[in-house]
């Protein structure tokens, strides 16, 4: 069977409140099927293949903004957005641009900057990501072996996980549920992640914003969060002890609870 793919793949699921899930770079919506289940008896899913990923066609020009504002056309008004990692930097980007199409913001394992910063300009120093290095050889590595590269960067994720080979494992599953990202595509991604800077925008966010983080992640480190929790307009903030980048993987149970908890659907 051929697989045509769409301009914004969502898939809707559940009934009550409207939830959009976001997923990270070179993922798929398919990456949060382990708790569509429990979700989906409190809310209507819609969950979102960002484009160029899973069944989503890439969007010309391909950078933050066009992206945010392509799924933004697609959702339900009013609606909660769970963004996940670079889904989170997404979630921020529709929830600043397009106010209205946002109620409240679920950020986990997120960061309004992936990479330390120097200090240039106007542009102050930012220790609280990773070397920009790691991001630029993960480019270069790309062309040379695809799946070696994604699988490297899979590992970065859950480094310092309790359950480390079960939430490694069940990405690489999740990722090969979907097509495969084009190569162009993922550079694309990866620019934008090794490009976004949110900082000065973080004011903007003026909805309430949960921040879900594993305090042993080492893609985007805890301090980033609590960064955001002291400069958010209406922040609150759960650390969540022994995850790494992908809590809602490693953590399902704690990690539902705490979402319900803050978006009180009933």
């Amino acid at each position: 069977m051929n697989i045509i793919p769409a301009n914004i793949h969502i898939e809707t699921t559940g009934s009550g409140p409207n939830l959009v899930l976001l997923h990270g770079w070179g993922m798929s919506g398919a990456v949060w099927q382990p708790i569509v289940k429990s979700l989906s008896k409190l809310f209507t899913l819609h969950i979102v293949d960002l484009p160029g990923m899973g069944l989503s066609r890439p969007t010309e020009p391909y950078h933050l903004h066009i992206i945010a504002e392509k799924v933004a056309e697609m959702l339900p008004a009013n609606a909660d957005i769970v963004g996940w990692s670079w889904g989170g930097q997404v979630a921020m980007r529709i929830a600043i641009d397009h106010p209205d199409a946002v109620r409240r913001l679920v950020l986990v394992g997120s960061t309004p900057c992936f990479v330390n910063k120097e200090n240039f300009m106007s542009q102050t120093e930012w220790k609280l990501g990773i070397a920009p290095d790691i991001f630029r050889q993960f480019a270069k590595n790309m062309d040379s072996d695809y799946h070696k590269t994604l699988t490297q960067f899979l590992t970065l994720q859950c480094m310092g996980d309790k359950s480390a080979r079960f939430t490694v494992r069940l990405l690489r599953k999740k990722l090969e549920e979907r097509p495969a990202p084009t190569t162009q595509t993922l550079r694309r991604a990866l620019d934008i992640l090794l490009e976004t800077d949110l900082r000065s925008e973080v004011l903007r966010l003026r909805k309430p914003t949960l921040l879900i983080h594993g305090d042993r992640d080492t893609l985007a480190p805890v301090q980033a969060a609590h960064w955001m929790m002291q400069n958010l307009p209406a922040g609150f903030l759960r650390v969540m002890s022994g995850a790494s980048h992908a809590p809602f993987l490693s953590h399902q149970e704690q990690f539902v609870d705490t979402l319900v908890q803050f978006l009180e659907p009933n």
